[in-house]
């Protein structure tokens, strides 16, 4: 029975550890989610989209709600 039966490893690559900040890892930068709400996620094109529907009606305003979805999708929503 010698030691190469049941290695014991001292620590595994592939754990983080912790250190510096207390973290164990940084978070990835390509988040499936989105990091805002929907209702907080681009305020300036749900304005205007909101502003033409109210005064022209929504078939008048398809620029602006196209717009809107971009940029949701550009946060990460999928709309």
């Amino acid at each position: 029975m010698g030691s190469t039966e049941h290695p014991i490893p001292a620590q595994s690559p592939a754990c983080p550890t912790v250190s510096e900040g207390g973290s164990a890892a940084p978070a990835p930068a390509t988040d499936s989610k989105p990091k805002k709400k929907i209702c907080c996620a681009c305020p300036d094109t749900k304005r205007l989209r909101d502003e033409c529907i109210v005064e022209h009606g929504e078939s008048a305003c398809t620029k602006w709600i196209e717009a809107h979805k971009r940029c949701l999708r550009a946060e990460g929503f999928n709309v």
